[in-house]
């Protein structure tokens, strides 16, 4: 199988928080969609007859595209590669580019899976952090998508925000179980480099919450939506049983995708391209007939350090046998021997050859996940 990933780089704000290649200009859209085409077709041989299982259309915010250009694009891609088989598509949309009508014709083009951007249900919260929506807003997008027919939802939630509190969080958790939705990806504030919100802080204008109080947010989110019959699959997402996002969970399984657009990666197994972080460059090479993507061969060991990487984020784990057949058995020594004090101090699970994160660890699993890699 494989699946298809289209970067849509436009947003009509920039939250404070975002490092994520975007930009508010909207003057080169219907080309932006042309050239993505245009790649499509230069890049078909790439899926290698592999059976399209996916596609998700991610952002910047997808959702500031009007109708008009997203049928130009779904048609598009229907003209160029055998969709016959997707089972998922996702596009995700912001709460306030959502009508009724908006919905329901998203859902007529095929999509069958909605991807929210909520980050929080207090509006003091999403006043702080830049966002365009209120928490009312949020509410009706849902119920829109979800009478359009759409019957597989998910929104994020951003715990940590400047100026919230334990009881603010379990708010934002118990409004997102209430409006019935499958699927709930949550994620820890984190200050990037280069954004507003790093600024902020370092010029004393915010304050972060406290890693207590984050570990606390973090395990009253993952008992509420357990006791609320969702699966916690990978660190910061949670699904209803047979709700997991099959796109994402094909990256976490190495599935081969093909990414198109401005900023999009694309990975084979053995190969990752990516295309510039520029929409005129991305247009330009495009228009000269001509690929846009640089191309970077993985050696051995860094594939061992994204498998170890990424499938330790999963509930599944990490398979040592996998390892050893993949790599050799100095690799897989490498691995015990740096997991074992983590084993010792309860921090990993080792269980038949799969070694998986315990519930103590998910907050200091970015330093684990890096201890154990290869260089």
């Amino acid at each position: 199988m494989a699946g298809i990933y289209i970067h849509i780089p436009y947003c009509k704000s920039k939250c404070i928080y975002c490092d994520f290649y975007s930009t508010p200009h909207t003057e080169s859209m219907t080309q932006y969609v042309l050239s993505l085409l245009g790649e499509a077709k230069l890049r078909v041989a790439e899926i290698n007859s592999e059976p399209i299982k996916t596609i998700y259309v991610g952002g910047g915010t997808p959702s500031v595209l009007p109708i008009a250009l997203h049928k130009t694009l779904v048609e598009g891609l229907n003209s160029i590669f055998d969709l016959s088989r997707v089972e998922e598509f996702t596009i995700e949309v912001n709460p306030d580019d959502i009508t009724c009508n908006y919905a329901a014709q998203l859902r007529q083009l095929g999509m069958n899976r909605v991807s929210m951007g909520v980050q929080s249900f207090n509006d003091n919260e999403l006043l702080a952090i830049n966002r365009r929506h209120t928490a009312q807003q949020a509410i009706e997008a849902v119920k829109a998508i979800k009478e359009a027919g759409v019957t597989n939802v998910s929104i994020d939630l951003i715990y940590g925000l400047p100026g919230q509190t334990l009881d603010s969080w379990q708010h934002n958790v118990e409004q997102a179980i209430a409006l019935g939705v499958q699927h709930i990806s949550a994620y820890c504030l984190s200050y990037e480099p280069g954004t507003r919100l790093w600024v902020m802080r370092e010029r004393g204008k915010v304050q972060e919450v406290s890693d207590d109080d984050c570990i606390a947010m973090h395990n009253m989110l993952a008992q509420r939506l357990k006791n609320a019959g969702f699966e916690h699959y990978e660190i910061s997402n949670f699904a209803l049983p047979g709700y997991r996002s099959r796109h994402n969970s094909s990256y976490w399984n190495f599935t081969p995708y093909l990414g198109l657009g401005a900023a999009a990666h694309s990975y084979d197994g053995a190969t990752r391209r990516y295309n510039p972080s520029s929409i005129k460059e991305y247009i330009s090479k495009l228009s000269l007939g001509s690929t846009a993507f640089i191309e970077e061969h993985l050696e051995w060991w860094e594939r061992y350090d994204e498998e170890v990487m990424v499938r330790l984020r999963t509930s599944d784990g990490l398979d040592t046998r996998l390892i050893a057949k993949r790599y050799g058995t100095t690799a897989l020594n490498h691995l015990l021997k740096l997991a074992q004090p983590y084993i010792n101090k309860q921090l990993l699970n080792s269980h038949n050859g799969i070694l998986s994160l315990t519930p103590q660890a998910i907050m200091v699993s970015d330093d684990i996940i890096r201890s154990l890699m290869w260089d």
